[in-house]
């Protein structure tokens, strides 16, 4: 005799095991956002509610390219506090290309394995000059997604990614959503940042968070994570029906 379970028992089920979790979610830069080198680059994030201890320890990376192989900029900050709101303020590198091609990665010690990001935005020179991102449409996919890959005017001031992320990386989330919060001052690999959805220039509007699993893209900032969540779900639902007519 099978077992039955409606849909909410096994989500429930689920949800007990731990595989549903918050993790941080970017707040800022959002779409549209330019800052020029040598004033203060703003980042800010809503914290983790589901841990006091996952996102405790957080790096930010300032990070360009495509969706699908970032490339890591230099370390902005360490040792974070991503289980609660937050904003850390820091004074913007020189780079080249003045583009909108650069967004932030989120990782933390106690979070193995995931990364969120911040959609793209744009550091322009010191005096405001930009220029448009080099390519229009993210590579093998098309998604209308500008990107480029950027660099630092002074590779020797870059500070080596945190042993938890890596150089780059691939899948993510975006979010327009700003938090106002504050803490701090002075800013595994899935796929890059946003897609259609949640990213192309100043029009992104997701937010971008990603395991090893994930599959999301990034548009302006990173790549999006609804459809991630949505299968991680249903592949924990159908396991756990699995697991239920097996009784």
């Amino acid at each position: 005799m099978f077992a039955k379970f409606s849909l909410p028992t096994i989500l429930a089920a689920a949800a007990l095991v731990g595989v549903v979790r918050a993790d941080v979610t970017p707040s800022e830069p959002g779409p549209g956002t330019k800052f020029n080198a040598g004033t203060t680059c703003t980042v800010s994030w809503e914290g983790d509610k589901d841990s006091t201890t996952a996102w405790k320890d957080m790096s930010i990376q300032l990070m360009t390219g495509d969706n699908f192989a970032m490339v890591h900029l230099t370390t902005v900050a360490t040792a974070q506090d991503g289980t609660t709101d937050g904003r850390f303020n820091y004074p913007c590198p020189e780079v080249t290309p003045n583009s909108n091609i650069y967004f932030y990665q989120f990782t933390a010690t106690g979070a193995a394995g995931v990364k969120t990001w911040t959609t793209r935005f744009t550091i322009a020179s010191a005096t405001g000059e930009t220029t448009e991102p080099a390519n229009p449409t993210q590579p093998g996919t098309n998604d209308p997604v500008p990107w480029g890959t950027g660099k630092l005017v002074d590779p020797s001031k870059a500070v080596a990614p945190p042993a938890t992320a890596g150089g780059s990386a691939t899948g993510a989330t975006n979010t327009t959503t700003t938090t106002t919060s504050a803490s701090t001052t002075s800013a595994s690999t899935t796929k890059a940042p946003i897609s259609t959805t949640a990213a192309a220039n100043a029009n992104q509007t997701s937010t971008a968070k990603n395991t090893t699993a994930g599959t999301s893209t990034a548009g302006n900032g990173a790549m999006a994570p609804g459809n991630f969540m949505l299968g991680t779900a249903v592949a924990v639902a159908s396991s756990a029906l699995a697991l239920a007519l097996a009784l």
